[in-house]
């Protein structure tokens, strides 16, 4: 999908692609376009021990960016686990590339299959965009994200350089970051010292940024908000037991006529609910027909009574 787009390896024969050989370690060198800045040493070494236990199962991928000197394009992680285990020779394949090439399949590469932070993520993107002189919409496209997600990661990289080494050491939320977008560069940096030293939540947050730019506060306005939807449901409610009340009183007229036939009482209860049932699906038409008719439609209806069902005629003129 995104290699395609960035054109990457479409000059590569199968034969150099699928061969493996053994390069030195000493003769590799990371990718200079390493998306990833921090690397989980735990990680590393659970890696290490597998690969100690089950053998590499999948070699690295290189590029020989000088004579007997190569560059890492996919793998880094096994790399670092295979020196930590002292190997001399790490199985690899070898693939022809330029800078611009490694440099995108490296940020491909780490987007796809690593847990990047979301930081790391923006670089990468930006990265890309600048070697390949995409704008966001192809980028997006190509990635497989909508522009919006990725415009969104983008924003993180107007936060002050401290920002986001702490989103970068997790000692801060991505949404912490986020809501500091709209600060300037020294509210930005007091602000973050607050965060960290008073371990501040997220919402917390949000609010001292609108009381430092003179906003409405997050917590008030979405409290307004669950109040509103609170007394929606109550009117909802009022209004539902109104309508099984007016039911209840008009059900003794109905009653009359079907206890009429001799019935037990098991199937008189029966009968004077599936009433009430009926009368509230016909009040409930019946407002309809109201409203309609206070907002100006004109409309005409007659109604009658045959024992087992309503008839309701409505007519409503083509041309009001």
């Amino acid at each position: 999908m995104a290699f395609s787009l960035f054109g990457i390896g479409k000059n590569n024969s199968d034969s150099t692609k699928n061969k493996v050989v053994e390069v030195k370690l000493d003769q590799i060198i990371p990718n200079r376009y390493q998306p990833r800045k921090v690397f989980d040493q735990d990680g590393i070494r659970e890696l290490a021990q597998t690969i100690d236990e089950h053998g590499l199962l999948q070699p690295i991928v290189l590029r020989e960016y000088e004579p007997a000197k190569y560059e890492i394009i996919a793998g880094e992680r096994r790399y670092r686990a295979m020196k930590l285990l002292k190997w001399e020779k790490a199985p690899a394949i070898i693939e022809k590339m330029s800078d611009q090439e490694t440099a995108s399949l490296a940020l491909i590469e780490n987007l796809q299959r690593s847990q990047l932070s979301s930081v790391e993520e923006a670089q990468a993107y930006r990265q890309l965009m600048d070697l390949n002189h995409l704008t966001q919409s192809q980028l997006a496209k190509g990635m497989g994200k909508s522009q919006s997600f990725v415009a969104n990661k983008l924003r993180l990289l107007r936060l002050i350089t401290p920002v986001q080494t702490a989103i970068l050491d997790h000692r801060i939320s991505e949404r912490h970051g986020r809501a500091l977008l709209d600060l300037n560069e020294k509210q930005q940096r007091d602000m973050l010292m607050r965060i960290v030293n008073e371990r501040l939540t997220v919402r917390q947050t949000e609010d001292e940024v609108a009381r430092l730019l003179g906003r409405p506060l997050p917590s008030e306005i979405a409290e307004l908000k669950a109040a509103a939807k609170r007394k929606e449901l109550a009117s909802l409610e009022v209004h539902s037991e109104e309508e099984r009340e007016e039911a209840v009183e008009e059900a003794p007229v109905i009653k009359k006529k079907v206890t009429k036939r001799k019935t037990n009482k098991k199937t008189k209860s029966t009968k004077t609910k599936q009433a009430n049932d009926a009368r509230i699906a016909l009040n409930t038409i019946k407002k309809s027909i109201k409203m309609a008719t206070t907002n100006g439609f004109e409309i005409k209806t007659h109604e009658e009574d045959n024992g087992d069902t309503y008839q309701l005629t409505i007519e409503i003129p083509k041309k009001q």
